[in-house]
């Protein structure tokens, strides 16, 4: 049998053929108008996508490399900074502000679990000269979403900073940047933005800028200073990685075209269907406040969770997510984010329900599908 394979990861995620064959034309020079016309483009597009007049500024890394940037452009060593550590990538904001000298102060919140702006106000009264809050819009261990905007009517009416992993939740889900008085918001291309791995985005506030300037954390390849001269000369200040920038400014291109309520609209649909899916199966939910990203399932009793994504990626090759330390094996995790349709919510249900019957968990065969159909039909336009 000719076996295909399906992405359904909750990053890197599907990619269009049309920005897949974006990076195909001949290459071109960084330092030339023509790059800098869609370097331009590519910077005017995310501003859109985050809702923000502050410029974006486009890093050649993953997302961790804006995680760091955000951290050593606006503190300095011995600064304080709270974290909001609900999973894998709230812990790694704990690693980087210990890395630079920042004396972090971690809120360690369950996984799955919500976090209200009250305890947040709580939280904030037990610590003096917090510099910086440290949050998560859309945890990608997870799939949980949180209060962002809740969060800024607390640190908004403070000199604190808020910054904002947005990197699996920005085009996926509203997080006016703006509107919501946010800090530093920071993304990535192999989320919603449905491109390869290997950018990284970052915003600042005019309120961020001002510890920019006064930070004393070692920098220079993440200098946002030395970002901000470059760009306002419509260039990048080191090498670029242009084809990515190509493929990026295509993608854009699909994602203004249908819209931002669009866009948070389909990845809703999606997120609905396949938890719909899901619990027709009989399984449960990981997250109390499950959002459009992605969805982390519990591993039914008896089955090793670790042996069931095997399962799913060697025989159906069907590429879900496995569960991060330290709860590997407790949950399995499948995206349906950035260019994913209807019809892959069915064949991820359908592997899953094939794939759990090889390991002897026993549910109506075809009810994930069914439950899946009937959100899709309703909701197809």
């Amino acid at each position: 049998m000719i076996k295909k394979s399906y992405l359904l990861t909750p990053g890197p995620t599907p990619i269009p053929e049309s920005v897949l064959a974006a990076s195909a034309q001949p290459f071109m020079h960084h330092r030339t108008p023509e790059f800098s016309e869609i370097y331009m483009a590519v910077t005017e597009g995310l501003k859109y996508i985050f809702q923000t007049d502050q410029d974006v500024y486009i890093l050649a890394s993953s997302g961790s490399g804006a995680m760091e940037a955000a951290v050593v452009n606006i503190l300095s060593p011995g600064d304080k900074a709270l974290i909001l550590n609900c999973g894998k990538f709230g812990d790694r904001w704990i690693k980087i502000c210990n890395a630079y000298g920042i004396a972090a102060t971690a809120v360690n919140i369950a996984w799955g679990e919500i976090y209200t702006k009250e305890q947040l106000k709580e939280e904030m009264g037990r610590h003096s000269d917090i510099k910086a809050v440290f949050s998560t819009l859309s945890a990608t261990s997870t799939g949980t979403v949180y209060d962002i905007q809740g969060y800024s009517e607390v640190v908004s009416q403070t000199e604190t900073l808020l910054v904002v992993d947005a990197i699996s939740g920005v085009g996926a889900m509203p997080c006016p940047m703006d509107e919501w008085e946010l800090d530093v918001v920071i993304s990535g291309s192999q989320k919603s933005f449905m491109t390869p791995p290997g950018l990284a985005y970052i915003s600042f506030s005019k309120k961020a800028w001002e510890s920019v300037e006064r930070s004393r954390s070692p920098r220079f390849y993440f200098d946002a200073r030395t970002a901000r001269k470059s760009l306002q000369k419509k260039t990048s200040p080191w090498t670029p990685a242009i084809s990515l920038v190509i493929q990026q400014m295509s993608s854009l291109d699909i994602m203004q075209t249908l819209g931002l309520e669009q866009l948070f609209e389909h990845h809703r649909i999606l997120g609905t269907a396949t938890r719909a899916g899901i619990q027709a199966m009989g399984l449960s939910l990981l997250s109390k406040n499950p959002g459009n990203s992605l969805t982390a399932v519990r591993t039914p009793a008896g089955i090793d969770g670790t042996h069931l994504v095997k399962t799913m990626q060697s025989k159906y090759q069907a590429y879900i997510a496995g569960s991060q330390a330290p709860h590997q094996g407790e949950f399995f995790r499948i995206g349906h984010l950035g260019y994913v349709g209807g019809f892959d919510i069915i064949t991820a249900l359908s592997a899953l329900e094939m794939a759990l019957a090889d390991l002897c968990y026993t549910c109506e065969r075809g009810s994930a599908i069914k439950a899946a159909e009937e959100i899709l039909k309703e909701n197809w336009q």
